[in-house]
C-alpha cells in the first residue's frame, strides 16, 4: 500500500471509528430514556411520551452509523468455514474471495444509498416527520440523511478495504 493510501485510509478509519462512538454514545442515550420511561411509567404514571418511536427509528440510525466503521475495520461477522479450508489449499484464493466480497459490499451499499436518496429528499421538502401532531414530533430528515450517508461510507469502506487487499495478490502470481 502506497504512502497515500495508507495515509487515506488512516484518516478514513479515525472519522469512521469517531462516527461509530456516536453510535455508542446514542446507544447509552437510548439506554436511559428507556429506563427513564419504565421509571415514570412505573412508579409516577408518567410515561414519557414517543419512546417506543424514538428507540425504533435509532436503531437503524446506530446501525448505520456504526457499520462503515465495521466494513474498513473488518469486525464484520461472517462465516469463515469456507475461507479456512480454502486458506490451507490455496491462501491467494482466500485473499481473491475478500476482495470480491469487498467489491460486492461497495456496490450494494452504494445502491442502498442511491435507493434511500428520494426518500430523503422528499423528507427534506416535505418537513416529514414521525410522532403524533400536537402531542410531540420529530423531522424524519436526520434519520433518513444517517441512513444514506452510512450507506455512502460503508460503500467506501468496502471498496478501500477491496482496494487494500489487491497488492497481496500481485500480478503474475498464481492464485
Amino acid at each position: 500500500m502506497s504512502a497515500n493510501a495508507s495515509w487515506f485510509r488512516r484518516g478514513l478509519q479515525g472519522v469512521l471509528n469517531a462516527v461509530a462512538a456516536v453510535g455508542t454514545l446514542w446507544i447509552f442515550a437510548i439506554m436511559l430514556l428507556i429506563v427513564a420511561d419504565v421509571v415514570g411509567r412505573n412508579f409516577f404514571a408518567m410515561p414519557i411520551i414517543g419512546v417506543a418511536e424514538i428507540a425504533a427509528r435509532s436503531v437503524v440510525a446506530i446501525v448505520f452509523l456504526m457499520l462503515p466503521a465495521a466494513a474498513l475495520n473488518g469486525t464484520l461477522i461472517r462465516a469463515d468455514f469456507l475461507q479456512r479450508g480454502l486458506n490451507r489449499l490455496a491462501p491467494k484464493s482466500v485473499v481473491t474471495l475478500e476482495v470480491l466480497f469487498g467489491l460486492t459490499g461497495a456496490v450494494l451499499f452504494a445502491l442502498v444509498a442511491l435507493a434511500a436518496w428520494p426518500d430523503t429528499v422528499r423528507a427534506w421538502t416535505s418537513d416529514e416527520f414521525f410522532g403524533v401532531r400536537g402531542v410531540w414530533t420529530l423531522p424524519t430528515l436526520p434519520f433518513r440523511m444517517i441512513v444514506v450517508g452510512g450507506s455512502a461510507a460503508t460503500a467506501l469502506a468496502f471498496f478501500v478495504e477491496a482496494l487494500g487487499r489487491l497488492p497481496i495478490l500481485g500480478p503474475g502470481r498464481a492464485l
